[in-house]
């Protein structure tokens, strides 16, 4: 396909952007389903046996069918693969996370795209994180691409065929590994191991990192470090961190770093399970129902571990920026230093395999 010029696209453009026109194909879109979580219930305990998981059918995934549709011979040729395609330096490329990469070479806003299907692209983007989440999302990828338009520096890749059987969107750049399948893996949350990122003032943050859209969720973290005993603090506080991109499963057996969370009080666990709200705060309803149904599947918070990690303390103040929840088939690995490095990798199953790298 012949590049053209990269042409505005205000709604994708606008930090508080309203709904976009959903004339043409996206016309018939319809609202996903969603499940409630009951405020007087665990978390855990909340999630209803029939979930509101991702199908075909859900908004994300009619954008990617729209959007697989739209592309040209020429396209496809260079952003679609087959489901199980193996890259000769990335390995199986559809499992693929890292914290800087592109899946595939054009970029959303080289022009290689028409102004369509950059539309289309947004609204991929979009239908993957709750509303109130969109413009935080918005906000990142400006702050760590210098302040570029939405598009700069993101790449995609499509595997299988939307409409035909199993398939999956990856849209990658820096700070940013997200998918959308319809639920294509059953066993496997958020379409597979996911990454976010964000440096919201300078690659070196200061203590506190202001400005970063995911800092609050560290400091519900060090609530529960808080409330902590001296004998609690001494399992939790793990001496050094592992690399970043060391998120595998560690299966039943484990073991894993950190304080159990089988070893705190009703009151401590009562956070632990705020912590895991917002952490999975950011996404759509769908995404937020699979992964605590494959939480559960392997026995709840009640299964994993919480670790902190004491060699990479910014500002040496005692807010520890670097931590991990983690159990059998789920980690979430949250990284303060020098900036904020989120590696997500969660499913029902633990020998699911993992191909990321830092």
């Amino acid at each position: 396909m012949t590049p053209t010029p990269a042409k505005p696209c205000p709604d994708c453009e606008a930090m508080e952007a309203p709904a976009l026109d959903r004339r043409r194909f996206l016309s018939t879109m319809g609202a996903a389903a969603t499940t409630a979580v009951a405020a007087s219930l665990p978390l855990i305990e909340a999630i209803p046996q029939a979930a509101a998981q991702s199908t075909p059918k859900s908004a994300a995934e009619t954008a990617v069918k729209a959007f697989y549709d739209s592309l040209s011979p020429e396209q496809r040729k260079i952003i679609c693969f087959e489901w199980d395609h193996e890259d000769a330096k990335r390995g199986l490329l559809r499992t693929r996370a890292s914290n800087n990469w592109q899946i595939t070479s054009p970029t959303i806003d080289s022009g290689y795209f028409s102004k369509e299907q950059k539309i289309i692209l947004h609204d991929i983007f979009k239908g993957l994180f709750q509303p109130e989440w969109y413009p935080k999302m918005l906000k990142q990828l400006r702050d760590d691409t210098e302040g570029r338009p939405w598009g700069a520096g993101q790449s995609v890749a499509v595997f299988g065929k939307p409409g035909q059987g199993k398939f999956e969107f990856v849209m990658t750049g820096r700070h940013l590994t997200i998918r959308a399948d319809g639920n294509s893996e059953d066993h496997v949350a958020l379409g597979g191991p996911i990454f976010h990122g964000h440096a919201a003032e300078s690659f070196n943050e200061k203590p506190n990192h202001p400005g970063n859209i995911f800092w609050h969720q560290a400091l519900k973290a060090n609530e529960v470090f808080q409330m902590l005993d001296g004998k609690q603090r001494k399992i939790a506080l793990v001496a050094e961190s592992p690399h970043e991109a060391d998120v595998p499963f560690r299966g039943v057996k484990g073991p894993f770093p950190g304080l159990p969370v089988t070893e705190m009080s009703s009151d401590q666990k009562a956070v632990v399970e705020a912590t895991l709200k917002s952490l999975i705060e950011p996404y759509r309803q769908e995404d937020r129902d699979e992964i605590m149904l494959c939480l559960k599947k392997q026995g709840g918070l009640e299964r994993c571990s919480l670790a902190f990690y004491q060699d990479e303390d910014v500002g040496d103040d005692g807010v520890w920026d670097n931590w991990r929840l983690e159990g059998p088939s789920f980690v979430w690995y949250f990284r303060g230093s020098p900036h904020v490095h989120i590696w997500i990798n969660v499913a029902s199953d633990p020998g699911v395999k993992l191909n990321a790298a830092g």
